[in-house]
Order: structure tokens, then C-alpha cells, then sequence
């Protein structure tokens, strides 16, 4: 039981628990290792002596403890004095008994998306430092190694340290040329949890996290339409969350769902906040690919979507951001406007290295294999069935393909 509180503590509460333990001296990597020193505490101590009323201030108490006996063994010579002076303010910041810090989270991603680091590091180091993913779910994100990805996420946060970046909010002009990698790094994390990336034991939560972000950073800034765009969007995605899976908890595709399933509630508000969005004439990355899960959701009305505006809309979007995820979902869209055949020509387009163990790419090739109508191409639909099978950490998915596969041999 202490352990679960534990967890869920740590779950709720790591971004806006570094954010703060970090703000002073501008060093995430020591804010997460004093953090991970008062999560062991709190497992040997909490079993005996109860779960404290506030745990997350018992954390933060305990966590900047740690930074204040560091910070003391590093202090020699003439820096004795400003550092004993800097320990004396942080302790008496420390106060158990507040339920509720403020968040911080905000702050700890424009953080991250400074300018002086690294680009390509923007939103991993947003994954790790503000929603608390580990290196190996980041780099299955980012199809890359676990190994590279730690190194990478190490060099930015001595970056932020070396370089004294403030840990407050830029001014509006800043604030707008940094949107760009929060919206990136938010959209990722709703895609990890809505995937359930790399065995996340609560995927919703993820997902939650991010939509709560969404909404925060529209407070923040009103009038970016791409902001209103990604809450759009994954208000889209959120509302057919339940229709994923059929009752007995197999895998719906998105052809496949009920709409009868999907919420209400948040179709509506998508739909509302895209139409914000839309005002601005400002067309983007986000607003793009909300529009397409709106083209989707005319299901409901029409009883089929009009894959014709889809892929024309993918099409756009391929422009604004050609990512594979983007490559991928284009090629499926324009077989399902134009035939397999137009969808395989764009799948062939894609570099083989970049999807060598990108599951969705062999799981699209697979299908548009199977209806093709090359005489070789059915041998080749099993085998990119066996790749998308080997590929995916679904079970739920595993079985969809599988039994997709056997209905290919029949």
C-alpha cells in the first residue's frame, strides 16, 4: 500500500516536483537524483512510520535536504559564504505542512525549449524533466536507441545548468518562437499515453496529463491558433478513447468503432476549439491534423468519411510536418481514396531506415498488400504481417493482426 502511495505521489506530482526542486540553481539532473533520494527514503520510512498527510511536501522537504548536504560538500574557498547563504533561503523555503505548491510545470518547458539547447532535444527533455517518462519510453517515441537517448538528455540538462537559463516564463515575444517544441513535447505525451507506450502502467494518466497541459498553455497564450490545434486535436482522440476496444477487448480500428461510443462531451469541444483556431487563418501542423479527425468524426452523420477530403487534407499536412507518422497515415488515407496501389507508391517513398522497427508502417503495408492485386504481393503481406505482429506491444493489436494474417490465408 505504501508503495503504490508512493508511486502515485511520484506520478501526479514529478513535473511540478522538479520544477520546483530545480528553479534555484537551474540543475534538473541534481533536482532528480535529490527527488529519486526522498522517493527511497519515503520506501524505507513510510511502511513503519505511515504515509505522511502531505506527501509531496514530505518529498520536497526531504528532497531539498539532499540538494542543501550537496551543496554544502561542493562549497570551498570563497564561495563558502554566498553558498551558505543560498543553503540558509532554500531551507527555510521548505514547509511540510503547505498542501499544494504551485505548479511549475509551465515554466520547466519553455525551460526546455531554449534556444541555446539543442532542437532535436527540445521535446525528449520536456518528456523526461516535466512528465517524468524514462529514456527508453523517450527513445521508443523518437525511434531511436535507449543508450543515445540518455546521453542526449544528459548533455541538455548540463547545458541548462552550464548556461544559467532562467526558470521563469520569457516575454511574449520569446514565448511565442519557443511554442513550437511545448507543442511537440505535449502531443508526444498524449501519444504515449494513448498508445500505452512501452508498457506505461497508466497510460491515462499520461494522456490526461497532456490534455491538462493543453489547456493551461491555451490560458497562457489565447490567441496561438496551433495551441487551440493541439487541444483540438487530442480532444478528437480523446473522445473515442472507450470505442478503442470492443466489448470483449479486442481492437477496434478506427473504421471499426461504434460511434454511438464515442463522447459526445469532448467532439464538442474539439469541434469548438477548432473552430477558435480556425478564426486566426493561420493554418498549421495541429489545426491540420485535428481537421482531419473532425473529416473523421462526419461518420457519424454520413455513415462513411469522406476519404477523398482526407487525403487531401493528409496531404497538406505532409507539407507542413513530413514526419513518418505523417508519411504513414498519408499513404493509408490516399489507398483508401485512390486505391492500394497510389497508397503502396507513397509507403515505397519512405527511406527503409527510418522504418526498419516503426510497427505502423509495416501494419499499414501489410493491409495494402493484402488488397492489392500483384501476384506477389500476398506473400509479401504475410511477411509485413509478421513484422507488424513482432513489432507491436499491444496484445490487443498482436491478435488484431494475427487473426487479419490467417484471414489472408484463408
Amino acid at each position: 500500500m505504501a508503495t503504490q502511495s508512493i508511486e502515485h505521489a511520484v506520478r501526479e506530482s514529478y513535473g511540478r516536483l522538479v520544477a520546483i526542486l530545480s528553479a534555484r540553481d537551474r540543475d534538473i539532473a541534481a533536482a532528480e537524483d535529490a527527488l529519486a533520494d526522498a522517493i527511497v527514503a519515503a520506501l524505507e520510512s513510510w511502511p513503519d512510520q505511515g504515509i505522511p498527510d502531505q506527501p509531496e511536501a514530505w518529498l520536497v522537504a526531504v528532497a531539498r535536504r539532499r540538494l542543501v548536504d550537496r551543496a554544502r560538500r561542493k562549497a570551498t574557498g570563497t564561495a563558502v559564504a554566498h553558498s551558505l547563504a543560498v543553503l540558509t533561503e532554500l531551507s527555510a523555503e521548505v514547509d511540510p505542512a503547505i498542501p499544494h505548491f504551485p505548479d511549475e510545470r509551465l515554466k520547466l518547458l519553455f525551460v526546455c525549449a531554449h534556444p541555446a539547447i539543442d532542437p532535436s532535444m527540445h521535446a525528449a527533455l520536456m518528456l523526461q524533466s516535466v512528465l517524468g517518462l524514462d529514456a527508453a519510453r523517450i527513445a521508443a517515441a523518437f525511434v531511436i536507441s535507449p543508450d543515445a537517448m540518455a546521453r542526449r538528455l544528459t548533455r541538455a540538462k548540463v547545458k541548462i545548468r552550464d548556461a544559467g537559463i532562467g526558470f521563469e516564463l520569457p516575454d511574449q515575444r520569446d514565448l511565442a518562437g519557443r511554442l513550437a517544441p511545448v507543442l511537440d513535447a505535449i502531443y508526444t505525451a498524449y501519444g504515449s499515453g494513448w498508445e500505452g507506450l512501452a508498457g506505461d502502467a497508466r497510460p491515462d494518466d499520461l494522456a490526461s496529463e497532456a490534455i491538462w497541459l493543453g489547456r493551461m498553455l491555451n490560458e497562457l497564450l489565447p490567441d496561438q491558433p496551433e495551441a487551440l490545434g493541439l487541444l483540438a486535436l487530442m480532444l478528437h482522440l480523446e473522445a473515442r478513447r472507450a470505442a478503442r476496444r470492443k466489448p470483449d477487448g479486442g481492437y477496434a480500428p478506427l473504421a471499426d468503432q461504434d460511434p454511438a461510443r464515442w463522447s459526445s462531451q469532448f467532439l464538442n469541444e474539439a469541434e469548438a476549439t477548432l473552430r477558435r483556431a480556425g478564426r486566426f487563418g493561420q493554418t498549421g501542423r495541429y489545426q491540420l491534423e485535428a481537421a482531419i479527425q473532425s473529416a473523421h468524426v462526419g461518420r457519424r452523420l454520413t455513415g462513411a468519411p469522406d476519404m477523398a477530403t482526407i487525403a487531401s487534407l493528409y496531404d497538406a499536412l505532409f507539407r507542413h510536418a513530413p514526419v513518418l507518422g505523417v508519411a504513414v497515415a498519408r499513404a493509408t488515407a490516399t489507398a483508401e481514396a485512390d486505391g492500394a496501389e497510389a497508397g503502396l507508391r507513397l509507403l515505397d517513398e519512405i527511406e527503409p531506415a527510418r522504418v526498419a522497427a516503426y510497427q505502423p508502417y509495416w501494419a499499414a503495408r501489410a493491409e495494402l498488400l493484402a488488397r492489392a492485386d500483384a501476384p506477389e504481393a500476398r506473400d509479401e503481406a504475410l511477411l509485413a504481417y509478421e513484422r507488424a505482429i513482432d513489432l507491436s506491444n499491444d496484445p490487443a493489436i498482436r491478435a488484431h493482426l494475427a487473426t487479419r494474417r490467417v484471414r489472408l490465408l484463408s
